[in-house]
């Protein structure tokens, strides 16, 4: 991904990671099976051990799926292998609110069962651990594109960190705009921006967020450098080019496998995938 920076579709296929196309359905049918992203996004990161990964991280991690299931918990979350970088698992946990976030803290204190299963899961998956951050993002409605996606397009997720100059956010939020203006004219591109609250380097941090069902949906991603260069000028292409080296200090992109058995999921996820959510 990174030969892309510099060019004039380098930040775009960044942002977006990948086009996907939605299965042939109803429009009602659609709409039903739609995963709308969360207005608050909790993010856990376990930085594991050499040798921890696979089988014996899949196995503590169950436990806390399993305390979630038999308390029947309204908060869902799911989590991910590492397929890039260092070797680490990341999780996602959906919030409306931070209010919601705080009503689910303390009613996780209130249940005695749940806490101590909570809290024997965590002892035996600690040794596998090198380290554990957690992080608080916010959803960027306005610099996102088409950010809900069908609830079956959970199977791998990329995710693209951007870490803004300081003093460069209005550049950077005219940056996104002018790719969002480009990315309209071509049919299911969309991504899911983030802006990082609270946590190491908050401030000045975004994530763009892709779920995608197959990571053949990468190689289409590659062809729409043409498409995406065909719907913007040569004067346009010349202000994306300065406002990205103006505002931009870093790009990081990762690539992510969801896996079933460290996740917590949606009945309506479940229901929309069941082969993929129910896989043993």
């Amino acid at each position: 991904m990174k030969k892309f920076l510099g060019s004039s579709a380098g930040l775009c296929l960044l942002l977006t990671g990948l086009t996907l196309t939605a299965p042939a359905a109803s429009a009602q049918d659609q709409a039903a099976a739609m995963a709308p992203p969360p207005k608050v996004l909790q993010i856990v990161v376990e930085s594991l051990k050499p040798g921890q990964s696979g089988s014996p991280h899949i196995k503590t991690e169950s436990a806390f799926v399993q305390a979630f299931k038999s308390a029947n918990w309204p908060t869902h979350y799911f989590g991910m292998d590492a397929l890039t970088g260092p070797s680490r698992a990341i999780f996602f946990v959906a919030y409306d609110s931070f209010e919601a976030w705080q009503k689910d803290i303390e009613a996780t204190a209130k249940n005695a069962s749940l806490s101590a299963a909570l809290d024997s899961a965590a002892v035996a998956d600690g040794p596998l651990l090198n380290s554990l951050e957690t992080s608080a993002y916010v959803l960027r409605d306005d610099l996102s594109l088409r950010a809900p996606v069908p609830a079956d397009h959970f199977h791998y997720i990329e995710v693209s960190l951007f870490r803004i100059r300081p003093g460069h956010g209005k550049d950077w939020e005219d940056l996104v705009k002018m790719y969002i203006a480009a990315y309209q004219k071509i049919p299911n591109a969309h991504w899911a921006t983030f802006e990082k609250m609270y946590g190491t380097e908050s401030g000045s941090r975004y994530i763009a967020v892709t779920p995608m069902k197959s990571l053949a949906e990468v190689d289409q991603e590659m062809l729409n450098d043409k498409a995406f260069a065909s719907t913007v000028s040569e004067e346009d292409r010349r202000k994306m080019r300065e406002l990205t080296a103006a505002t931009i200090e870093s790009v990081e992109s990762s690539l992510f496998a969801v896996n079933p058995k460290m996740s917590y999921p949606l009945d309506t996820w479940v229901k929309a995938d069941s082969t993929f959510w129910n896989a043993q």
